[in-house]
């Protein structure tokens, strides 16, 4: 039973891969995202569309490196044998970003919710950005380079990875189009607030 599990989903080498697909895929999103920051007044539309999006991707990396964490510390051969990530990077950076990760994306459903775009929500919606930005910053120079080579590896269980990274975008684009309505409401409120209509 052993056996054909990891043959089907790879066992750690799959484990890691999948978390590197996440990873690139969160990378490529949160660029687009970042982008739109740029201009996010005239941009939040899209800012919430790819914030919902990326939702579930989120959710995805957190999982896949949450079994791995807790498959190490109960002792699992292959996940000890590659043992746990940089002292720093476990005991600060991660729960650093994790926390920041909650409330970003907590608040920034909240605001979609309750259609705000000033006040002690948005400030708590931006302060958890910075922070959060950093400590991604961070986490990405810590193991970018190493995404070429796993993701290139031919490990068991790949559709079956492949799959799931693809039923996880499905639900995140169904998720965002969902939200649309109040993410155009929330852009309307803040056009007209800053009185960008008269224009």
């Amino acid at each position: 039973m052993t056996r054909m599990k990891r043959t089907l989903t790879g066992g750690s080498a799959g484990n890691e891969q999948l978390t590197a697909a996440a990873a690139a895929l969160l990378i490529v999103l949160l660029l687009i995202e970042g982008a739109t920051l740029l201009n996010v007044r005239s941009l939040l539309t899209v800012h919430a569309f790819v914030g919902m999006l990326l939702i579930p991707i989120v959710a995805l990396k957190i999982g896949s490196t949450g079994w791995r964490m807790l498959r190490y510390y109960r002792g699992g051969d292959e996940y000890v044998r590659r043992g746990p990530p940089h002292v720093v990077l476990r005991l600060l950076v991660s729960p650093v970003l994790m926390l920041s990760t909650v409330v970003v994306f907590g608040t920034g459903v909240a605001l979609l919710v309750v259609g705000k775009t000033e006040g002690t929500l948005v400030g708590l919606h931006k302060a958890s950005f910075v922070v959060w930005a950093g400590a991604f910053g961070i986490h990405v120079l810590a193991h970018v380079l190493k995404l070429p080579g796993i993701l290139g590896r031919r490990i068991p269980g790949t559709a079956l990875r492949v799959g799931l990274v693809a039923s996880v975008i499905v639900v995140g684009a169904l998720v965002a189009t969902l939200t649309l309505p109040s993410a155009n409401r929330l852009q309307d409120r803040a056009t007209s607030h800053f009185g960008f209509d008269d224009h």
